[in-house]
């Protein structure tokens, strides 16, 4: 049996116990009183032990405690707080069923028929039942209803993380993606117009494009992976600044000047941090291989509390730089972390420049 089962039985359990305290004791007046017998017993075990299975019907289970602890009363057995009813009503909050104001109409006529019992089964007007019974089910009512609340919240900030998460891994699939396209491209061209003037270099060409083609696959089985529903394993590490040399290792290769200039002292970063610089980075080099004119300047300065990231490269003649999805992209990963980023086309160069503030905590 799980744990929540256990949980259910003991509940319904003490419950039943303390009915029955109730009964043989008198409950809590000193009116004549039907005595404890075997129909009472099963009247406090159907107005109690029911809550194992609370679960599948709470609003059944909340009606038929009720129903049967109103029966007591009506026959005359020791009138007191209607334990199982009362818990089954504060379970029956805290469900989503709950929540439908429609259900207010019912659980109010259900605690006017168990109030009504009273009088019945007493012979009198019962003030003290009515006011009892307002106040400790308006109590359970909302207590319950606040844990229902609680729990929404929750699951819907699960729901946002989640969403959240989807949405980083799409924009990590298009940045690798769009780079290794980019990169395998320029290295077919020329391995092919290599071929037979420069073997050497066309044999390194297609070595570049196997090279970045198996990365590129491992990120994408890696992001794949946290896709899945049955949640078995979490991603391998994303690439990080460590990777910047690799990175432009690449688009040298592929003919690209790039000048890589680092300022302040280098230490590890949060890995947030790290692997929204290296995708910067990476975008913002592959926008100059698409729209450049051959060259790229990298700097990466390393200050107190922040980390500046600032790619340049001179615009091809006839290219029009857009503000498309990697830009875009490239904005929004600095400002989850709470930094900024630009990105401009200024006297023919192309500029991006950001921010990404480093956490000491």
């Amino acid at each position: 049996m799980t744990k929540p089962r256990w949980r259910d039985v003991l509940i319904a359990f003490a419950a039943f116990a303390a009915q029955l305290g109730l009964l043989a004791h008198g409950g809590l007046d000193s009116r004549s009183y039907h005595e404890l017998d075997v129909r009472g017993g099963l009247l406090a075990a159907l107005a109690t032990l029911p809550l194992i299975a609370w679960r599948e019907s709470p609003f059944g289970i909340f009606v038929v405690t009720t129903l049967a602890s109103a029966t007591l009363n009506l026959l005359q057995y020791p009138s007191g707080p209607p334990i199982g009813a009362t818990i089954a009503l504060f379970l029956f909050a805290a469900t989503s069923a709950g929540a439908k104001r429609r259900t207010l109409a019912v659980v109010g006529l259900l605690l006017a028929a168990h109030i009504a019992s009273v009088g019945i089964g007493e012979s009198t007007f019962p003030t003290s039942a009515i006011v009892f019974g307002v106040l400790v089910w308006t109590v359970t009512w909302f207590a319950g209803d606040r844990v229902r609340l609680r729990r929404e919240r929750a699951e819907r900030g699960q729901r946002l993380a989640a969403a959240e998460e989807r949405t980083r891994i799409a924009r990590d699939l298009h940045d690798s993606v769009g780079h290794a396209i980019n990169v395998i491209l320029v290295q077919a061209g020329a391995a092919r117009l290599l071929r037979e003037r420069d073997p050497e270099r066309s044999q390194a060409a297609l070595e570049t494009i196997e090279e970045v083609a198996r990365q590129t696959v491992g990120e994408i089985d890696a992001l794949v992976r946290t896709l899945r529903e049955d949640g078995n394993g979490s991603a391998e590490a994303q690439p990080g600044l460590a990777g910047l040399d690799t990175l432009v290792a690449q688009h040298r290769l592929a003919g690209q000047a790039v000048k890589v200039f680092r300022e302040g002292d280098r230490r590890p970063l949060p890995p947030t941090t790290d692997q929204a610089a290296y995708r910067i980075l990476q975008e913002a080099l592959t926008n100059a291989a698409r729209h450049g004119a051959g060259r790229a300047d990298v700097r990466v300065r390393y200050g107190t509390n922040e980390l500046e990231l600032s790619v340049r490269n001179p615009i091809a003649p006839g290219s029009t730089p857009k503000d498309g999805h990697g830009l875009i992209g490239m904005r929004e990963r600095a400002q989850l972390l709470g930094g900024a980023l630009s990105a401009g086309a200024s006297n023919g160069e192309f500029a991006v420049d950001a921010v990404l503030p480093i956490d000491h905590d």
